[in-house]
């Protein structure tokens, strides 16, 4: 019933905004060959006629005010559908939390990045956003799973932060349970404009960390800037990272120069401070960029009668929010770190 307008237009972020909680599934193929199929409201996956060997999973939204990923995500899916950019691999794009875009929030009820990898069936709790949580993994289940395997898995899960950043663009690297981190990665990611990863230590909740775990593909939360509304996004600071998508999803290989350490700002996480009190707040101020460092001793953190100080000289935070649920996190700390020999 709405496949005339989105063949036209390709416009599927409106469409998913028009439908916030479900939109029926349909079927159709472009002049070229590839088969569209809308699996959900905000859930598009393309097949080429004859796909490569990459499986490419493109997700936005899943914090709604995080807009210039949703534009970057809505501008590609609009050239596919107009036959404008010619695909050579299985892509399936994700407007995480349709309501949440609509209300210009992070979130409804629950914050979505924190309910992934079945959390979201644990505590008893029922709202929308544990519900897509639930259907999101499905998603990427059955698009990694329906083809053979051994095929090449990948998931970009695309943020901008609600800080601003001494390093405006950086990416997480899921914990890898061992297995070695990839250089060709942060190639890929310095070709979207990234310089900056983050290296995590510990099993999470997040979309990205979801498909690393469950289905060994190359994932990344990648933050590309700072929260903007809708129209204020200057989108030739994201010029790179869109070209160089276009180009994981429309060509066999991306090519990439000699790998060169010094390109890179590589961060280990030091710990993570959780709120566990009502009673919790911050030292520095709502304008403390991610990235700044901490003098050994510093106070980082007041949560109830627990003080939390830098333990290392430079300790620098990330992510710092003090209004999250109790028991979530408020604050990861990072160290430098350098390229070695768990990289191949």
């Amino acid at each position: 019933m709405y496949l005339e307008e989105l063949k036209t237009t390709g416009d599927f972020l409106t469409l998913t905004r028009n439908n916030e909680f479900y939109l029926p599934p349909e079927r159709f193929t472009l002049g070229n060959g590839t088969v569209v199929d809308v699996l959900d409201t905000g859930v598009i996956q393309f097949t080429p006629s004859s796909y490569g060997h990459k499986d490419i999973v493109l997700s936005s939204a899943v914090h709604g005010n995080e807009t210039a990923p949703i534009e970057i995500c809505d501008e590609l899916i609009q050239a596919i559908i107009k036959e404008e950019l010619l695909l050579k691999h299985r892509v399936l794009f994700i407007f995480g939390n349709p309501k949440s875009i609509n209300i210009g929030e992070r979130f409804v009820e629950e914050n979505l990045n924190r309910l992934f990898n079945g959390t979201h069936a644990q505590g008893g709790v029922e709202n929308e956003e544990r519900k897509r949580a639930a259907n999101l993994e499905q998603y990427v289940r059955e698009f990694f799973t329906s083809v053979e395997q051994g095929r090449y898995r990948c998931h970009y899960d695309l943020h901008t932060a609600i800080r601003g950043s001494k390093n405006e663009k950086f990416a997480v690297y899921p914990f890898l349970h061992g297995k070695p981190w990839k250089k060709s990665q942060l190639q890929f990611l310095l070709a979207c404009g990234v310089n900056t990863v983050l290296m995590m230590r510990t099993e999470a909740t997040t979309f990205s960390y979801f498909s690393s775990k469950q289905f060994d593909a190359d994932a990344f939360t990648v933050e590309l800037g700072q929260v903007k509304p809708f129209g204020e996004n200057d989108m030739s600071r994201f010029a790179k990272t869109k070209q160089t998508l276009s180009a994981l999803i429309s060509q066999d290989n991306i090519g990439f120069g000699d790998f060169n350490s010094s390109d890179y700002e590589l961060f280990q996480v030091h710990r993570t401070i959780n709120r566990t009190q009502q009673d919790f707040s911050f030292p520095f101020s709502e304008s403390a960029e991610n990235f700044t460092g901490f003098a050994k001793g510093e106070l980082l953190a007041v949560d109830g009668e627990t003080r939390y100080l830098a333990e290392v000289e430079g300790e620098a935070i990330i992510f710092p929010n003090a209004n999250v649920a109790l028991g979530q996190r408020a604050l990861l700390t990072v160290i430098p770190m350098e390229v070695d020999e768990k990289f191949v």
